[in-house]
């Protein structure tokens, strides 16, 4: 696979990964089922959902998509804590919407345990996934969360 098709399959694996993070959140989904359905339904299938709009997976590197949701599923607490440390004062996880809540723990998982991944390339695929469901004000709170986090969790 040559370095745009790579880049590309990643990108799909990351939009998928933040789907079924939130389906696991919305409905607790246990894992191996979640990534059943994912690999069998709906990886490089076309999509129809309503929180997340009519679209098309790409092709996505399946290993990559199994180890964001993993390590998502496995890491959350430790995650979660990263995030909430990077808020402002008043907010909570609690009071984020859904959705960016599973792309922030997504993108944080990347900055976190993916040391292959350089920060910029995960901060700014996670603002591109944000662009997806969110507004431009969104993605920037997105970048300015993840990029707090990466300086916190990389800073060696």
């Amino acid at each position: 696979m040559n370095q745009p098709q790579r880049s590309q399959a990643r990108s799909a694996a990351r939009l998928a990964a933040v789907q079924a993070l939130y389906q696991q959140h919305m409905e607790g989904t246990a894992l191996a089922r979640l990534l059943d359905e994912f690999h069998q339904h709906r990886l490089g299938r076309a999509i129809d959902d309503d929180d997340f709009g009519d679209a098309e997976y790409a092709d996505a590197e399946v290993a990559f998509f199994d180890d964001v949701v993993r390590g998502v599923d496995a890491r959350r607490e430790e995650i979660d804590g990263a995030l909430a440390a990077n808020l402002a004062e008043g907010w909570s996880l609690a009071r984020l919407d859904k959705a960016m809540l599973q792309v922030l723990r997504a993108g944080t998982y990347e900055l976190i345990a993916r040391a292959d991944v350089p920060p910029a390339v995960a901060i700014n695929e996670y603002v591109e996934v944000a662009k997806a469901f969110f507004d431009d004000r969104q993605a920037k709170f997105v970048n300015g969360i993840l990029d707090a986090v990466a300086k916190g969790a990389r800073a060696s």
